[in-house]
Formats: structure tokens, sequence, C-alpha cells
């Protein structure tokens, strides 16, 4: 049985104590009507129940049978009264309440179990922020998790919706996908709900679909837990200006709805838990909302899974397309260096036409030296789509640095989810100041971050 039901029939079950406490009442001063009422609510109560054990536990369970005995004595009490016999009245309580507790103890001791936990990724080239954890939920026996990849639109400049993407079918092979279309959430209603995406209606490039919101999912669970999809620079909880750069992070719709928000370090569990308290004070707000105590439960620095998938790569195990091998290899055999070069979403947005002059540049570069050293170019993969919504007049040079790029076939270009195997593969990286470089600081590898002011004619 799944853990919301089995809490869900404890709450009936409570509501059933007080009923019959309310059913001693009304016998006391001999309003019959009100008792009557009660006992068929009782009643309605346990065949609910028992329905709902049957078809999880099957008929022959023992709280089955439990229910069946109270429901008798319901009937017999419901007689009773009904044909104005003389009724002791706590001798009947104490019979309710004897069934009522030996149900509620079997309920609670008898019933195993089973948690509920539903993972809604959107992009599969961050799945790896939620693939560890849903690796230890799919290997717990107690534990039923569900992959159900939801779609997500690109945005007009206006913000309206344009194109919808579904990445369902692109998961490892080993990733059981079920279809956001099918699974009825209300009526599943897990225990857990685990997002990455946290910007709702808020981002201007993209947006998941809005059934999928944060504040829409708390309707259907008891707790969400929201983990980035990326990871920020370290900061220390002193150092106010660094803050002031990211604390829009800490306010966007995911962090707010989620119940619990785990993030990557000690140090930025301090930061957001010193900014809620800020805000909130700034506000005029009190009660959990100040409570350092909730603030300490709701986040928690347990580290990113971004860096677990990275640190558990190893190059031996990694499947490389036969066109990648045809660039990486030298004519001897030998393998040349790979360079992972890596442009942002954000450096673009900054500097526009610069940007593009300056990756213009590093291709030619790595054009000229293509005989000892490998290009994998790995661009953010939202970036089209943020140049077509934010930097429209950008697209069409883009797009042919693109296609150039990929024609002349002397670099790789990867725009596969697979981050962890360009970091694996790669013996250095190059590029824009990203998440991406505090995944790599992980390697021991070298880092070189681009300067857009630095372009070779």
């Amino acid at each position: 049985m799944k853990r919301s039901q089995k809490n869900q029939i404890m709450s009936v079950i409570g509501l059933m104590d007080k009923a019959q406490i309310g059913i001693k009442k009304m016998m006391g001063i001999g309003n019959s009507g009100a008792v009557l009422t009660l006992l068929e609510q009782c009643q309605e109560s346990a065949i609910q129940m028992g329905e709902m054990i049957e078809e999880c536990e099957g008929e022959e369970f023992v709280t089955v049978g439990l229910l069946e005995n109270y429901c008798e004595k319901l009937y017999q009490t419901y007689k009773q009264v009904s044909q104005q016999q003389v009724v002791n009245v706590d001798k009947v309580y104490k019979n309710l309440r004897r069934e009522l507790i030996r149900i509620e103890n079997s309920v609670r001791n008898d019933i195993p179990s089973r948690t509920s936990v539903v993972f809604l990724p959107y992009k599969v080239s961050m799945w790896d922020s939620l693939e560890s954890v849903w690796k230890a939920a799919a290997a717990d026996s107690s534990c039923d998790a569900y992959v159900v990849p939801i779609p997500y639109f690109d945005k007009n400049p206006d913000g309206s919706f344009s194109r919808m993407h579904y990445e369902g079918e692109q998961y490892p092979d080993d990733v059981p996908i079920v279809s956001w279309e099918t699974f009825d959430l209300e009526t599943e209603h897990p225990d857990v709900i685990y997002i990455h995406n946290p910007y709702d209606e808020c981002n201007h490039v993209t947006s998941v679909h809005p059934s999928f919101y944060a504040r829409e999912l708390r309707k259907y669970t008891e707790k969400i837990v929201y983990i980035p999809y990326f990871i920020l620079n370290e900061i220390n909880p002193d150092e106010d200006e660094k803050i002031n750069s990211m604390k829009h992070f800490c306010f966007t719709p995911g962090t707010l709805y989620a119940n619990q928000v785990i993030v990557q370090s000690e140090n930025m569990r301090q930061i957001y838990i010193s900014e809620y308290i800020k805000a909130a004070k700034e506000m005029g707000l009190n009660g959990e909302h100040v409570d350092r105590k909730f603030l300490e439960n709701k986040f928690l620095g347990l580290g990113s899974p971004k860096i677990d998938k990275v640190l558990h790569t190893q190059e031996e195990g990694l499947e490389i397309p036969a066109e990648w091998l045809r660039i990486l290899e030298k004519t001897d055999g030998s393998r040349k260096k790979i360079v992972f070069y890596n442009t942002g979403v954000s450096a673009l947005l900054r500097h526009g036409e610069k940007m593009l002059w300056k990756m213009k540049s590093v291709f030619e570069i790595f054009k000229e030296n293509r005989d000892e050293v490998a290009l994998l170019w790995r661009p953010h993969p939202l970036i089209q789509a943020t140049i077509e919504s934010m930097r429209s007049l950008l697209l069409e040079e883009y797009r042919e640095i693109v296609d150039k790029y990929i024609q002349e076939g002397w670099g790789i270009y990867d725009d596969t989810a697979e981050l962890d195997r360009a970091i694996a593969l790669s013996d250095a990286y190059y590029g824009d100041s990203s998440s991406v470089v505090q995944m790599y600081q992980r390697t021991g590898k070298p880092i070189m971050i681009q300067n857009v002011d630095v372009v070779t004619e």
C-alpha cells in the first residue's frame, strides 16, 4: 500500500474515533436520529477502508476481517437504536472503541507501506541533477520510483509559448520512462515529487508545461523536493557583493513552493537561509518565514547529484561515436589532446555580436592546430532558444557558425545530453564561466576561462 493511502486511512480512523465519541454523547441525551446518522457514517467509512485494503493487500488480509467485525457491531447497535431498544451506552462505546483500536493497530503494524516518488525532469541534458537520487530510490525495495519527463515550451519575445518539446525518448535505456500524458498525479498522489526546474512562468526563454508549475504540484503531494540543475560558483556567507549577484536564485517559484531544497554546499545553505530571513523581515513577515529551525529543515546542503555523476563517469566505459573517433585520433593511431569548449547563455547575452566574433576566432585557432588538438564544442542546450527569444538579430549568424563548424568536420559538435561524457573524455576545459566549471574542477584537469576581448584575427 502506498504511504499516502495508509496515512489517509489513519486520518479516517481518527475521524471515526471522534464520531464514536459523538455517538456516546448523542445516546446520553436521547438523540436517536443523530446516533443513527453517525453510525451510518462510521459504517460507510469502514466499508471504503476495507475496499482500499482489499485492493492493495487481498480479501483475506487480517485488517479486512477486523473491519468486518467492526461493521457487524455497528449494524447491531444501529438495529437496537432504530428499534428503540434499551442500550447500555458505556458498553456500546467501549465495544466500538475496542474494535477501532484493533483496526488502528493492524493498519499501523500489519500493512506494509510503500513510498511513492516521482521525478519530473524536463530536459534530458539536465537529468544528471536527479539521476543519483533516482538510482537510490529505484534500488529501495520499499519504494516505487517513477520518472515522468514533462514537456516544455520555447517562448516568443512577447512571452507567449511557441514550440513544445518532449525529450522522454532520449533518456538512457536503464531509465524506465512513464508518459506524462497517462500518469495521473492526482490519483497517484506521490509521497515525494522531485523537480529540477525552478522558474515556472518566470523564465524568459522556456517554460515547463503550466500543469507542472511548482504551485500546481503542491496539490498532488505532501512534499516537493527541488534540486537545482545548475551549480553556482562557491561563495562564503560573508561575501555580500557576490551574494547580491546570485540571490535571485533563492526566490524562484520552485524554491519558494518546495518543501525541501537541496543545495550544493553548507555555505550555500547558510546563504539561502540568511537571505530568506532578511527578505521576510523586510516584508514585515513572521512565523515560519523567519523561523531559522524551519528554514534549516527546508534547505539542506547535501551537494549536487551532478557532481556524483561526474565523479562516477570513467573514460574507459564511455560509448564514443565512430565519427568522433576519426577526429580524436592522429594519423599514427595515438589520441590527440581534447579540449572541451563550452559556450554559455549569459556570455552571449552580455556580449552579443562580440561573442560571435570570439567564437569564430577560437574555431580558427583550433582548426589550424587540429592535427595535435581536438576541439569538443558543447554549447549550452538552451543557447539557440535564448537567441531566438532575446537576441533574434544574432540568430542567423549563430546558425551560420554552427553549420560551418559541423560541415567542415574537423571538430566535434556535442549537442547530446551526456555532459559527463564530455568532461570525462576531455583533457582540459576552455570557455565561459558557468556551472560546468564547478563540476570540471572536481576532475583536477586544467581550466581556462575565455576572454571575449582577446580575439585573434
